[in-house]
This record gives structure tokens, sequence and C-alpha cells, in this order.
């Protein structure tokens, strides 16, 4: 079972690529600072070409940053190769060897170490037992499910005994079932040896289930850290809000303020609300209104009108006009109230606390 484990700190990190259709370069990963604690479970969250995937590799020692510097506990490692690293990488394609069998591929950092044979092979057998591929070790990794694949590539990573274990997208070719319980599997054991995880994925829900904190990241910046509950709850920007959940945006004005609260306008409506020291008075301001945070009414602050009214089961799935805005709700457990039907006038009503002002 592994102890030990090392945090990662990334310091002004920049790598440069050149554009191939321009020839002009960009920065794939510009300026990044990240602390990484020991023994936590972070996630690189992000479009497609956000930088998540080179700034993994960089940590990994596959690419080399072209500023800053690297360290895994107090070491700079930017000159180490991959090999004398101690990290281990689980890639999406899981890159098991299809001419070896299950113990082989597990054990084959081990052989490169050079520990005797009865080292190895309770070293092998304990780790199989953790990832629950106990009596498979003697199968071929092409008579193996997509999961039992994944599992023996997690395996291979952790019997070397990093201290930091690197995930690249690893859920990625399996199905959507097969995900959700391959991700709790990762986050149990991740738990129980102790390890720093450091997991790279676009998929927003697996980031919520698996994270210790989140790295956003926006065409190469780092957007927001936090925990998965401070990133949902208080997004830094439009960007942060949309991309993890659904949000809404109206727009108003910030037209009184005093101390850390204040009043914004939004139409007719005036709504006191909290935390706005960023934000100076009498400028233009955006609240966050989450789509499971608001009902629908009689009464209440925003006059709307109904243009999608559908039973989803566990909710109602409303879309509403709020003058030229629309704005999505989320009516759970709709059995015994009130249902609005397409064109009926109605108002949005919500609890202030569960706004964000951005």
């Amino acid at each position: 079972m592994i102890t030990k484990s090392k945090g990662i700190r990334l310091e002004h990190i920049s790598k440069i690529y050149e554009d191939p259709k321009t020839g002009k370069d960009f920065k794939a990963v510009d300026n990044a600072s990240i602390i990484i604690e020991p023994g936590k479970f972070v996630t690189l969250l992000g479009p497609s070409g956000c930088g998540k995937t080179t700034t993994l590799r960089m940590i990994a020692g596959f690419e080399s940053p072209d500023e800053g510097e690297i360290y895994l506990g107090d070491d700079p490692i930017n000159k180490l190769t991959p090999n004398k690293r101690d990290t281990a990488m689980v890639f999406q394609s899981y890159a098991l060897f299809p001419h070896y069998n299950v113990f082989d591929n597990v054990a084959y950092g081990l052989k490169i170490r050079q520990l005797s044979h009865e080292e190895i092979r309770k070293k092998v057998m304990d780790i199989l037992e953790l990832v629950e591929l106990q009596g498979m070790e003697g199968r071929m990794t092409n008579q193996l499910s997509g999961g039992q694949q994944q599992r023996v590539a997690l395996a291979r990573a952790l019997v070397v005994e990093p201290s930091v274990l690197l995930f690249d997208e690893p859920l990625s070719n399996l199905d959507a079932k097969l995900r959700v319980v391959m991700r709790t599997e990762i986050r149990n054991i991740q738990q129980r040896v102790g390890i720093t995880a450091i997991y790279v994925t676009h998929d927003q829900s697996e980031a919520m289930a698996l994270s210790d904190q989140i790295i956003i990241m926006n065409k190469g910046v780092i957007a927001q850290v936090g925990t998965p509950e401070d990133i949902y709850y208080h997004p830094a920007d439009e960007f942060v809000a949309d991309f993890i959940g659904e949000a809404n945006f109206l727009h108003g004005t910030l037209t009184q303020k005093e101390g850390g609260s204040g009043m914004v306008m939004i139409g007719d409506y005036a709504m006191k609300v909290d935390q706005v020291d960023h934000i100076p008075a009498g400028s233009r301001c955006t609240v966050v209104l989450r789509p499971e945070s608001a009902t629908l009414g009689t009464e209440g602050q925003l006059p709307c009108k109904v243009v999608v009214s559908c039973f989803m089961g566990s909710y109602q799935n409303y879309h509403v006009m709020v003058g030229d805005t629309l704005v999505k709700l989320m009516e759970y457990n709709p059995k015994h109230k009130h249902i609005f039907k397409v064109g009926e006038n109605a108002f949005v009503r919500f609890n202030p606390c569960d706004i964000h002002i951005i």
C-alpha cells in the first residue's frame, strides 16, 4: 500500500507553440501558477484546446515549459526525463501491451527497476487485489472488458508507488454508465492509497464527482481554482458559470452600495445583494441564477412568459422570457405543483442568497 505522496507546484509556467496555419506563436499555457497539496485529487477542467492536457504533459515530462519552473515537493523537475520523475500516468488509450497478460502488464515497471521475482509477485498481487482484479492475472488484455482494462492501467501506474498519479482523460473510451462506476472506483482507490492525483477531463460532472479541487482553464489561462462547491456557487466570470452546470445570466445595475452589500436593479425589480465589493456603484453587473435555484409562481420577483413547459419525470423543465432574456428553470418534484403552460404569464421566484453577482 502506498503511503507517500508529494505536492506539485507550477510557478509561472508557459508553453509556446507555432500555429501551423498562420506560422505565428501562441501560448497553449500562459503564465500558469498552481499549487497542488500532497494527497489531494485535483482536476484540470476546460474545453478542448484550453491547455489542460499540455499542462499535464509538462508535469509528466513529455513536454518542456518554455517559461517557469515545475516542482515535485521542493525539487525542481524541469530538466528531468519522464522516467526520472516520481510520477506515473494513466493514459486515455490504456497503453497496455497486447502480447502480455495482466500480471506482466502490471509488473512491467517493476521489472525495469530490477526488483526480485518474489517482491514483484507480492507487489503485483497486492495491487491487483486493490483494483479488484485478483484471479485475472493470467488473462490476456484482449480478453478483458473496457473497465477491466482501465483497472489494469491503474494498477500498472500504482504498483511503482509514485508520489503523484496523473490521469489523461482515462474514462473517455468507456460508455456513460461504466464511466460513473469507474470514476467512483478511481476516487475510492485514490483516497485509500492517499496519493496525490492530477486528472484531466472536459467532463464537468466527472470533475465535480472526483475532485477536492478544480482548476478551470480557458485559452491557456487559469480562469478559477476552488472546490467544486466554490466554483459552482461562486463562479469568477460568465465563462466559468456557463461551463460548470447550467446558468442564467440576468443583466442589471448596481444602484446603491454600502459596505459589502448593495441594490441591483433588474428591469423594474430592485434586489438587495451581498458580496459586491468588486463592483463599483452605478456600474452594470451580471446576476448568475442556476435553473434549480428558481421556481415559477403567480407572484414573485420577475414577471415572465412561459415559452417551454416540459415534464421530465423528476422535474418540470421551463423556459421563460424575462423581458428579452431567456431564463431556464427546473421545478423539481412537480407532481403536486401547479404546472404552467406555454403562453401563460408567471413570475420567477428565488431567494437572493441563491444568486451570485459577477
